[in-house]
């Protein structure tokens, strides 16, 4: 676990710093708005092994990007031991209407990895 969650810190730290990305959702960055919460439940300095961050372009990009990658399954499984990456609004979020989508924060460029 420990490497999981310092994986997913490495990861968003680099992504952050892409210009085609437009946003990186992870708890253990310091501008996250739950980042303070997260140090307080979240022991160690174990931030979880999963983000969410946005591709430039929208959801064709972004379908592009997850169908591109070697290393990690296009798959919607939690609690498994590889990586897994998805666009939510395509796959495990897909019956929600576009106003449902807005209101639960999965935008269509959105990329899930964990």
């Amino acid at each position: 676990v420990e490497r999981h969650c310092s994986n997913a810190l490495a990861l968003a730290k680099w992504l952050k710093a892409r210009k085609d990305v437009t946003f990186v959702t992870y708890p253990g960055l310091e501008d996250h708005e739950s980042h303070e919460k997260a140090k307080k439940y979240f022991k160690n300095g174990q931030f979880g092994a999963v983000l969410s961050f946005g591709v430039t372009g929208g959801l064709d990009n972004s379908k592009k990007l997850i169908g591109s990658l070697k290393l990690a399954s296009h798959l919607a499984n939690v609690g498994d031991a590889k990586t897994l990456v998805i666009n939510p609004g395509a796959t495990t979020h897909q019956q929600l209407t576009p106003k449902d989508l807005e209101a639960a924060g999965v935008k269509p460029e959105m990329v899930q990895i964990g």
